[in-house]
């Protein structure tokens, strides 16, 4: 059995040298893959899957940057606007909400894959958008690093935590690092219940993790997105709730607390009862990103980006367009 063993990581060992290989000869010396498959003593086809096994390991990371292009432009527009690093992902005006956002998901998986390092705290809040994310990780092994939920996903018909661990699961699998779950619900009923449940220490060992957060990873929701905001649409919100929202200007939400549309979260009362971080912790954070598709998101973006809560923004083209208006 240990000989097997011994075998097979000999044999993947051989197999990523010939894909690092395969990789230098042909981004950096320029050589055709006839070239490179007579170099290696092998066939096309198979220099083709090196090159592709190169990719999706992360070996090759292809960027494509040129300042003739719109998207080029919509960043250096909204980095002065906004004060933010964006990323602006070219998606077709004709493109299905679904389609949109796992392009997105794609472009903000490969910059995580750049940002992501050893030993870091990682904030991750559930949602649509996560959830994307986390299905399109390029693998990347790093040491000690932690993934910690940034809110409590329990409702009154579900606990949320299956929906919620399987995101965290996907970005610690992708990373070889560890997860940290925050079982609480998304709002508790009664603030004064929330306050006694930060004291206690096994959620306060939660809570320090989120305070000494090198990186966090998140998207807004919002009521009116097309693609359903999991906390709008999941059971998390009464009828009165909802309107109470309406009726404070509400006009989004980052892991479950809202904000306005001039990004103050102040006098929300359903705030008071959220179990997401406090915006003051999210600030401290030194890389901040956000990720959004879809027009339908634009007013929430808008608040997030007033309230200061991303260092980094992936959007779509024609959110960056609308953003830029």
């Amino acid at each position: 059995m240990c000989k097997t063993r011994a075998v097979d990581d000999l044999s993947d060992a051989r197999t990523v040298q010939r894909a690092l290989t395969a990789a230098h000869l042909y981004y950096v010396q320029d050589r055709t893959m006839e070239a490179i498959a007579r170099e290696l003593d092998t066939s096309r086809s198979t220099v083709s899957r090196l090159l592709s096994q190169a990719r999706a390991s992360g070996i090759v990371d292809i960027r494509i940057r040129s300042p003739f292009a719109a998207p080029q432009l919509l960043e250096e527009h909204l980095a002065e606007r906004f004060g933010v690093t964006a990323h602006v992902v070219p998606v077709p005006d004709d493109a299905n909400e679904v389609d949109r956002l796992e392009r997105v998901a794609v472009a903000a998986a490969h910059l995580l894959n750049e940002l992501v390092q050893a030993d870091m705290t990682v904030g991750v809040a559930w949602g649509s958008t996560t959830a994307a994310i986390s299905r399109r990780l390029v693998p990347k092994t790093v040491h000690g690093t932690t993934f910690v939920q940034l809110n409590g996903s329990g409702n009154t018909h579900t606990t949320g935590l299956l929906y919620a661990s399987e995101i965290l699961s996907r970005f610690a699998t992708a990373y070889g690092g560890s997860a940290q779950q925050f079982p609480v619900p998304a709002f508790f009923d009664d603030p004064r219940t929330k306050r006694a449940m930060w004291r206690e220490r096994s959620t306060r060992r939660i809570l320090t993790m989120q305070a000494a957060m090198d990186l966090v990873v998140f998207s807004t929701g919002s009521a009116d997105s097309r693609v359903p905001s999991h906390v709008y649409s999941g059971g998390y919100l009464e009828a009165q709730e909802l309107s109470a929202l309406d009726s404070e200007g509400v006009v989004g939400d980052v892991a479950t607390v809202f904000f306005r549309a001039d990004g103050s979260s102040d006098g929300i009362a359903l705030n008071d009862r959220a179990t997401g971080p406090h915006f003051d912790v999210l600030r401290r954070v030194p890389r901040r990103v956000c990720v959004v598709s879809g027009v339908s998101k634009v007013s929430s973006l808008r608040g997030a980006l007033a309230a200061g809560l991303a260092t980094d923004l992936v959007v779509d083209e024609t959110v960056a367009r609308a953003l830029s208006e």
